[in-house]
């Protein structure tokens, strides 16, 4: 029978356990250590406590002939304290001296700087257990050596070896687990993945911050970092002096350190955390929150649940994760990866600055309908759009090209621009201000096409403003009042507000290719990187062309009902003249704001750093 305690003693937080690593054993120290007996089978126990010293070992009793055996595992610097021993290759067993013991711990330094994840490995044998222990079993009909792969799992053993009263106490077990013999340390290689590096210089050209919490040892834990871009690379021999402090603590001697310190140090950079335990995360989020951060965390083992539910964004590992962790976790990673992290927040900046342009289009838009009828009305202008021109305009023309929006690439910036605040609205000040100059060019250049038809007729802006009178206090230049009524009536009505309708349809057009980024311009992300776009604008300009020249078409009625006639090939060079500066106005505005969000960018930074240097 086999009694065990299941502990994490090396294991770290990226999202794979050490067992999945390749181990190298450590070399010799005079006569090689050796590991023997080694129980495979071992059934897992419920988790067990937490020794006094912070860190969990994996403990487990082996039984043989001649009774049982204490085997140990844990972190090299925990369980070195508990060896007085060390076993060699030829199974002599001498005393752990000081000197051997430094040799070890420079050893252990050694392979973590490679980066390995060191474990070590004791035994305690029968002859040095409690007495209690030395040939203690658990009753036959309750060990889990015939049970099934299911009574395994969950714990067969646990309950009658939990039932001696030495093993009834996990705050004892390390009062067992003293007197150990060293037998062997291994290093286990588990490589980050290739594309991590990349993401990680991806996550600080975004502004994102990146704070590594792991259970290896501190050489470990900054080898690693420093291999993925956390930290930057070792700098050459004869200059580590000039490399700046690196923030790599232990947990315990982070949280040692007063609360103004902790803040303070958490303010800016990445950070490592080594030898955290998981009530850590809880304590780095809530003081990370504290500060007006947005925390995502990752976890995968049941203690991460709590620290997972706190933070803003708790992430889970989907292959490695407990379900206690995907429980309580916002986002599951269906492949473990950091880079599909990054991906994430690459594409909810892409849906965010996407709803962005829908806005601006639509608002841009409508705001200059609202303004080409507000400015003909206070000037007393005829209506240059009829209420069936608006209805086409907001249900055909505006529809497809507003959707198609949401399928807009990301811009080639996007992950180089520093995160907004969280509390910034969707419509900033900015945006507003730049929609309506946006609209009160649309609304303009309507009633200025419309205008300019009347004035080309002879009609000056006073005579205009008082058509209602043409006839009784004024006529037209060269003409008599008969002709009032072929300017305002019918067809010569008509003409003027196809004009002033296909212009504001074209803007629109426009205006929608231009919004395929909100800050970049069209010589850097042009309308063909969206082909739902090109087709959202292709669409509606050809149903307009379609019912402007219906009657050419077979369908006369149809441009009638819209109070439409069909256009000369003059008066589209017209609308193009009063329709494309929407093109140049819309790029203007976007240089003005490239340089609102490069200002705002630097004074972020410089505070940043303000805070650094600090």
């Amino acid at each position: 029978s086999v009694l065990c305690r299941s502990g994490g003693g090396g294991a770290g937080d990226d999202g794979s356990g050490s067992g999945t690593g390749v181990t190298e054993e450590l070399d010799s120290l005079g006569p090689e250590p050796e590991l023997e007996d080694v129980v495979p089978d071992a059934t897992p126990a419920p988790f067990g406590g937490v020794p006094p010293g912070g860190q969990q070992q994996g403990a487990g009793a082996a039984a043989g002939s001649g009774g049982n055996r204490l085997l140990v595992k844990g972190a090299p610097n925990l369980l070195l304290e508990r060896c007085t021993r060390i076993k060699y290759r030829d199974g002599t067993v001498a005393p752990l001296t000081a000197e051997l013991r430094r040799e070890i711990e420079g050893k252990v330094s050694e392979l973590a700087q490679r980066p390995l994840r060191c474990l070590a490995l004791a035994v305690k044998e029968t002859p040095d257990l409690e007495e209690s222990l030395q040939y203690y079993e658990p009753p036959e009909e309750d060990a889990g050596g015939g049970g099934s792969s299911d009574e395994h799992d969950e714990g067969g053993d646990a309950a009658p070896a939990r039932a001696h009263p030495l093993l009834s106490d996990p705050t004892a077990y390390r009062d067992i687990e003293t007197g150990l013999t060293l037998v062997g340390i291994v290093g286990i290689k588990d490589p980050a993945r290739p594309e991590v590096r990349g993401s990680i210089d991806e996550c600080t050209a975004a502004g994102i911050r990146v704070l590594m919490i792991t259970g290896d040892a501190r050489d470990t834990a900054v080898a690693i970092a420093r291999d993925v871009n956390i930290f930057p690379p070792k700098p050459p021999a004869g200059y580590e002096d000039d490399e700046p402090p690196l923030k790599a603590y232990e947990g315990r001697e982070f949280f040692e350190k007063p609360e103004s310190e902790q803040l303070e140090l958490l303010k800016s950079g990445n950070m490592v955390f080594c030898r955290a335990e998981p009530a850590d995360k809880q304590k780095l989020v809530r003081m990370l929150q504290s500060q007006g951060e947005i925390p995502a965390m990752t976890g995968d083992g049941v203690n991460d649940a709590p620290a997972l539910q706190q933070a803003a964004i708790g992430i889970a590992m989907g292959v490695t994760g407990t379900e206690v962790s995907k429980e309580a976790a916002d986002m599951i990673l269906a492949d473990d990866n950091f880079s599909t992290i990054v991906s994430a927040v690459e594409e909810g900046r892409c849906i965010y600055a996407n709803m962005q342009a829908f806005i601006c289009f639509l608002i841009s838009c409508n705001i200059g309908e609202i303004c080409a009828i507000l400015l003909a009305t206070i000037a007393g202008f005829p209506e240059p759009l009829t209420a069936m021109h608006l209805l086409w305009v907001n249900l055909v023309t505006d529809g497809p090209p507003a959707t198609a929006l949401g399928f807009n690439p990301p811009a080639p910036d996007l992950m180089q621009q520093r995160p907004r605040p969280s509390d910034e609205p969707i419509m900033t000040r900015w945006l507003l201000t730049r929609y309506c100059l946006t609209g009160l060019y649309v609304g303009l250049a309507t009633v200025g096409v419309f205008v300019g038809h009347y004035m080309s007729q002879g009609v000056t802006l006073a005579d205009l403003g008082s058509w209602s009178k043409c006839g009784d206090l004024w006529t037209p230049e060269g003409g008599t009042a008969a002709m009032c009524e072929d300017l305002f009536q019918g067809s010569g009505r008509m003409l003027p507000q196809t004009l002033s309708l296909t212009t504001l349809v074209c803007m629109e057009m426009f205006k929608a290719l231009s919004a395929v980024s909100v800050d970049s311009s069209l010589l850097t992300v042009g309308p063909q990187s969206n082909s739902w776009l090109m087709l959202g604008v292709a669409v509606p300009m050809l149903l307009h062309v379609a019912v402007v020249y219906s009657q050419y078409l077979g369908v006369p009625g149809l441009g009638e009902a819209f109070g439409i006639v069909p256009l000369s090939a003059q008066d589209w060079i017209t609308v193009l003249q009063w329709s494309a500066p929407i093109i140049l106005v819309d790029e203007a505005l976007k240089f003005v704001g490239r340089m609102v969000n490069k200002k705002r960018d630097e004074e972020l930074v410089a505070a940043a750093e303000t805070v650094a240097s600090t």
